[in-house]
């Protein structure tokens, strides 16, 4: 389990410095479960995702097809023939590398399963960390019920 601190990108205060009282707020607000979520997302609930991080397009894995195949690019429809550069998704998807860095260029996800995929914007990032941590609690409080009365 990671650190507060590694989670959030950031560094403990310095002996002798004083906390910023907003971001203790808030922060106190965000652990108790009472931060208002849906109020956060809603800013980004007609914003498509931002375009797939920079340094995540450069290390994904490509490879040159040797053989024809049955199979085509999921993205243009064109079947993968001999010579073709493919490049892999963490969801082991593959696509002509040219039609996905045109498709990550302006989505973070997988055109087919739409895994979701890191950004470069901070408040896109922050904004599925708080959901992921509202569906968590979600899960605990089923798992606690679950408990208390299966």
């Amino acid at each position: 389990m990671s650190s507060y601190f590694d989670e959030h990108d950031c560094t403990p205060l310095a002996d002798g410095a004083a906390p910023d009282e907003l971001l203790q707020f808030a922060r106190f607000l965000v652990t108790s479960g009472n931060w208002n979520h849906e109020e956060f997302a809603s800013l980004f609930a007609d914003k498509p995702p931002p375009p797939t991080s920079k340094d995540f397009i450069d290390n994904l894995p490509t490879r040159v097809l040797r053989d024809d195949s049955d199979s085509e690019c999921p993205i243009c429809l064109k079947k993968l023939e001999q010579d073709d550069e493919l490049t892999l998704l963490p969801c082991k998807h593959e696509f002509h590398s040219e039609c996905v860095l045109a498709w990550l260029s302006k989505a973070a996800n997988c055109p087919l399963c739409r895994a979701s995929f890191p950004t470069d914007d901070p408040e896109w990032e922050e904004m599925k960390k708080q959901k992921a941590r509202a569906e968590n609690r979600k899960d605990d409080l089923e798992q606690l019920h679950n408990s208390m009365f299966g």
